[in-house]
């Protein structure tokens, strides 16, 4: 009978194949680390992109709403990692024209008026929202001071009718439009760079004579808590490394305010500066 020989790899040729393999692969990883990397890169930079690029686009939405001559800023604004930067406005979703004069129910500028009717289709309001008549933005004609004094152009809204809008209103209105236009507010936006790596959006709170000071983020967090459906705060963007907002109230002859807004995003020490300006009307 024959023997059936056996045969197999050695010790050694199984070491030397692991060892070929090895170098091989070592090869192929050389080559292939740029191109990986480069893809890893790109699809960084582009999520960096895509951060910078939604945020400035939400801002730039919610100012072209703006209450005219509403828009104010404050805080550092340098472009600096560690800058808090403040902007803030009354959003204005919608208004109208008031009645003037006879016939019907016309806005009363000599005496407090309680109602008046609304000329064209009615807007979008409702009790509790606020009326706004010619907002200048200086004392007198300012949305942000109050609702209750003769000088102070802002009245709650107390009822809707067909056609009229009523207000509480103990004294009159100080100034007529010239166009007879009103706007129709409900609570401020602001967005903030905290000097910490994030853009934080806050809405819904009360509206403040004086856009908040040195302690502003500590503000703004006690104006909206508890958070609620209607008032609270959320985070746009993390790994800001500069951001700067600034406004120009009179870019076209007082009737035009321009905001121009710059935002960083910095990850893996790579930079994504986006800039974006957005055009505000200030006319009241």
């Amino acid at each position: 009978m024959m023997r059936r020989t056996q045969t197999g790899f050695t010790l050694v040729e199984m070491i030397m194949v692991i060892v070929i393999t090895g170098i091989i692969g070592g090869i192929v990883a050389v080559f292939l680390k740029a191109p990986i990397q480069q893809y890893m890169d790109v699809g960084r930079r582009a999520d960096m992109t895509d951060i910078a690029d939604t945020a400035l686009r939400r801002v730039t939405r919610d100012l072209r709403l703006a209450l005219p001559n509403s828009v104010r800023v404050t805080g550092t604004c340098n472009d600096a990692a560690t800058s808090t930067c403040f902007i803030e406005f009354l959003p204005a979703p919608s208004g109208g024209r008031y009645r003037a004069g006879a016939p019907g129910d016309p806005l009363d500028f000599t005496a407090a008026d309680g109602s008046f009717d609304v000329l064209g289709p009615m807007p979008a309001v409702a009790v509790g929202d606020q009326v706004v008549v010619y907002n200048l933005g200086i004392t007198g004609a300012n949305a942000y001071a109050g609702n209750t004094l003769a000088t102070h152009n802002r009245r709650a809204v107390s009822a809707v009718g067909a056609g009229s809008i009523s207000i509480s209103s103990a004294n009159a209105l100080p100034f007529e439009s010239p166009g007879q236009r009103f706007h129709i507010v409900s609570t401020p936006v602001s967005y903030v760079c905290d000097g910490a790596g994030a853009l934080w959006r806050y809405w819904g709170y009360a509206i403040q004579a004086a856009q908040t000071s040195t302690d502003t983020i500590a503000e703004l967090d006690a104006l909206v808590t508890p958070a609620t459906a209607t008032r609270g705060k959320a985070r746009l963007a993390t790994n800001v490394s500069g951001c700067r907002f600034s406004y120009d109230a009179n870019v076209v002859a007082q009737r035009s305010g321009l905001v121009t807004m710059r935002l960083a995003i910095t990850e893996e020490n790579e930079t994504v500066s986006l800039y974006n300006a957005a055009h505000v009307s200030n006319q009241p």
